[in-house]
């Protein structure tokens, strides 16, 4: 049974999303602000976190932050519609996707699963030998689910592992920011925008000048690719 912790300072939105998680088996945690779900986060196992952005005290920008500083736990916003730049920051920081309220019940779930099966299958991948994809100085190791960037060990979520891998598979070949979503997020493309502030993230981590990369180059008008 996977624990999926709710932070949500609208008691009644996170008791109408705990009814929903629980009908489907997953075992709910609530916190009301930030602080609050730090301390959950810390003390239980935690598989998903469902994290509002605008909350009093603590905020959920900042509760990702902290969080991504030991942990690749998937975290999904819920945002309001009027909070476009704030959940643009939150990708930035290390949110893996974001849902808008109000939301439909079987769209917040298909996330969540989708979520789930992408870090479990992340995580817990059977060890293959000779799997190593080196490009340049970048090196992909399928086995232990690592990358390395001129030697150097980067830290780095399944979601953009996942965008990496597709991209280092296939040198040179480009893919549409909606073929990228469908292929990694394993679902159509809700959010392709999501892409964009990934591949920032992964450019952050493995090239030397990320304005002008060598390796995670676009290609405007039709999407990105891995150049070999």
């Amino acid at each position: 049974m996977y624990n999926i912790l709710i932070v949500e300072d609208e008691k009644e939105i996170a008791a109408a999303i705990e009814v929903y998680l629980k009908n489907q088996n997953y075992n709910v945690f609530k916190a009301y602000n930030g602080v609050e779900g730090l301390e959950i986060f810390e003390k239980q196992e935690i598989h998903l976190i469902l994290m509002d952005i605008m909350m009093p005290g603590m905020d959920g920008i900042q509760a990702t932050m902290k969080i991504r500083e030991s942990s690749n736990v998937p975290v999904i916003f819920l945002s309001a519609k009027s909070e476009d730049m704030d959940k643009i920051l939150g990708l930035n920081i290390g949110a893996d996707d974001y849902i808008t309220k109000p939301f439909n019940p079987l769209e917040l779930l298909a996330r969540v699963n989708s979520c789930l099966r992408r870090y479990t299958s992340y995580s817990s991948a059977p060890a293959v030998s000779d799997n190593v994809i080196k490009i340049g100085g970048i090196e992909l190791n399928d086995a232990s689910k690592e990358v390395l960037a001129d030697g150097e060990a980067v830290k780095i979520t399944p979601l953009e592992y996942k965008i990496l891998h597709l991209l280092m598979r296939n040198p040179n070949r480009v893919f549409s920011i909606e073929e990228i979503y469908e292929k990694v997020w394993n679902e159509p493309a809700y959010n392709p925008d999501t892409v964009t502030v990934h591949i920032r993230r992964i450019r952050e981590k493995i090239e030397i000048n990320p304005k002008e990369p060598k390796y995670l180059k676009v290609v405007w008008g039709i999407g990105y690719k891995f150049e070999k």
